[in-house]
C-alpha cells in the first residue's frame, strides 16, 4: 500500500475514534444526570377525548382544557362516548314488527331483609305473544289464566302501552296471548313478568330501542309502573339483583350467585294480594328494627358475594315485614321457615308479599337427576315444608327449581331480526 493510502487510512481511523469517544462521553453525562430519577410509573393507557363537553362524569380527571382521562372502571362513560363519537348512527333495525313472543322469568323479591330492593330470577317461565289485530283480545292458558284480568287493566297491556308512549307512537289494536307457568298473585312476580314482557313486546312491535348503559331506560319504565325494582330488575336482567333509587333514576347491580343453589318453594293454593300484605305493615319502624335489617341485608349480600352459604340463614332474617305478615296473614310462615332450615336449607323466607315460602338449598351439581340425592338437601327440605303445610291445613304444591341468570328475551318475531348475513339465537 502506498504512503498516501496509509495516511488516509490513519486519518479515517482517528476520526472514527474521536466520534465514538464523543458519543460515549455524551451518553455518560445523560446517565449521570438521570441516575437519581425514579423509574417511570406503569399504568393502563388512558383514553383521551378532545371535546371539552364530554367531561361531565365526576370520575374523569382533566388532563388539560381540551382532553380528559377516562379510567378503566368508567364503563358507562366509555359506552356513552362510543356512541357520541360515531360519525353516523345506524337505524338499528327499527322496522315495526307484526308479532312478537317474549319469554319472561318468575322472580322472588326481598329475600328476607331486602325489602323492595333485592330480588332473584327464578327458573320458571311464562311466554307472551302480542300481535297486531283488528280486535282487542286477551287470552291465556296455564297457571292463573282464569284469574288473569282480560281488559286493559292487565299489566301486560299497561307495559305495552308504556313502550309505545316511549316510542312516541299511538298504541295499535293488539291481541295478547299468555302461556303462564308463573302462579298468579303468589309472591313470584307475576305482575312484574307481565309488565316487563309487555314493555319488550311493545318496543319490538313499535320498532323502537332504548339505551341501557348509564340510563337503564327499560328498568325506569318497569320500576316506574311498579314503584320499586326488586322484581322488575331480575325479570329484565336475570340473576340476583340489588336496586335503589339514586335520586335521579333507578339503578341496579348484579349480586354474585354461588354455585349449586336450588330453590324449594311451597306455593299455597290461595292468592295473596300485595295491597293486603302491605296493609298490615307499620308506617314507621324503630331505630333498633332499622339497624337489625340494615345489618342483615349487608350480611346477606356478603354471603352471596363470598359463597358463604352458612351465613345465609342469618342474612335472611328480617323485622320489617315478615313478622307482621306472619302474624296476621300467614300463620304457617315461621314454622315452615324453621322446618326448612332444620332440614338443611341455607335459608328460607317469604317470597315477595307471599303467600309462597322460598327456601334456598345447596349441593346441586350439573343435572340433579344424574346426581345422588344424598349429596343435596332439596328433598329433605321439601318434605319438611309439606309437613308444616299439612299441620296448618294449607293446601298447595312444592316446586324445586333454580336461580336463572338470564332475564326476559324475545324468542320469536315476525318479520324476523335474522337476515341472510346475521343470524341471531334461535333464528329470531
Amino acid at each position: 500500500m502506498s504512503s498516501p493510502d496509509n495516511t488516509r487510512l490513519v486519518t479515517t481511523a482517528l476520526g472514527a475514534a474521536a466520534a465514538g469517544a464523543a458519543l460515549a462521553v455524551a451518553i455518560m453525562k445523560v446517565i449521570d444526570s438521570n441516575k437519581d430519577d425514579p423509574p417511570p410509573r406503569q399504568y393502563l393507557p388512558p383514553i383521551f377525548i378532545n371535546d371539552a363537553s364530554e367531561t361531565q362524569d365526576p370520575g374523569i380527571t382533566r388532563r388539560d382544557s381540551e382532553a380528559s382521562l377516562l379510567f378503566p372502571h368508567n364503563h358507562e362513560e366509555k359506552m356513552r362516548r362510543r356512541v357520541a363519537t360515531r360519525f353516523s348512527i345506524e337505524e338499528e333495525n327499527n322496522t315495526p314488527r307484526d308479532s312478537v313472543t317474549v319469554r319472561v322469568p318468575a322472580t322472588s323479591a326481598n329475600i328476607g331483609p331486602g325489602y323492595d330492593c333485592l330480588g332473584v330470577a327464578v327458573d320458571l317461565w311464562s311466554e307472551v305473544t302480542v300481535e297486531r289485530a283488528d280486535k282487542f283480545e286477551i287470552t291465556g292458558e296455564g297457571e292463573g289464566a282464569e284469574e288473569m284480568p282480560k281488559d286493559e287493566s292487565n299489566y301486560l297491556v299497561v307495559g305495552c302501552k308504556a313502550a309505545f308512549e316511549t316510542a312516541g307512537k299511538p298504541l295499535p289494536i293488539l291481541k295478547y296471548h299468555v302461556v303462564s307457568r308463573i302462579p298468579y298473585a303468589r309472591g313470584l312476580g307475576s305482575s312484574s313478568a307481565a309488565i316487563v314482557a309487555g314493555i319488550i313486546a311493545g318496543l319490538v312491535l313499535a320498532g323502537h330501542r332504548l339505551p341501557c348503559w348509564g340510563s337503564e331506560a327499560l328498568l325506569q319504565i318497569a320500576a316506574g309502573i311498579e314503584g320499586h325494582p326488586d322484581n322488575a330488575a331480575p325479570a329484565i336482567y336475570g340473576g340476583i339483583q340489588l336496586g335503589i333509587y339514586n335520586g335521579t333514576r333507578w339503578t341496579t347491580e348484579r349480586v354474585p350467585c354461588p354455585a349449586g343453589i336450588q330453590m324449594v318453594m311451597f306455593i299455597p293454593d290461595f292468592i295473596g294480594k300485595t295491597s293486603d300484605a302491605r296493609g298490615v305493615l307499620k308506617n314507621s319502624i324503630t331505630r333498633e328494627e332499622a339497624a337489625y335489617n340494615v345489618g342483615r341485608a349487608a350480611f346477606l349480600v356478603h354471603s352471596f358475594c363470598t359463597s358463604n352459604l352458612d351465613n345465609l340463614k342469618w342474612g335472611a332474617q328480617d323485622k320489617m315485614h315478615q313478622p307482621q305478615r306472619g302474624k296476621k296473614l300467614y300463620k304457617y310462615l315461621f314454622p315452615m321457615i324453621s322446618a326448612a332450615e332444620d332440614a338443611g336449607a341455607c335459608c328460607a323466607y317469604l317470597s315477595g308479599a307471599g303467600p309462597t315460602v322460598m327456601a334456598l338449598t345447596s349441593g346441586a351439581s350439573g343435572d340433579i337427576f344424574a346426581q345422588r340425592e344424598k349429596e343435596r338437601t332439596d328433598i329433605h327440605v321439601a318434605k319438611a315444608m309439606m309437613k308444616v303445610a299439612e299441620e296448618h291445613g294449607i293446601e298447595g304444591k312444592l316446586l324445586v327449581t333454580n336461580i336463572v341468570q338470564e332475564g326476559a328475551r324475545v324468542i320469536k318475531v315476525v318479520p324476523p331480526f335474522s337476515t341472510g348475513g346475521i343470524t341471531y339465537r334461535d333464528n329470531i
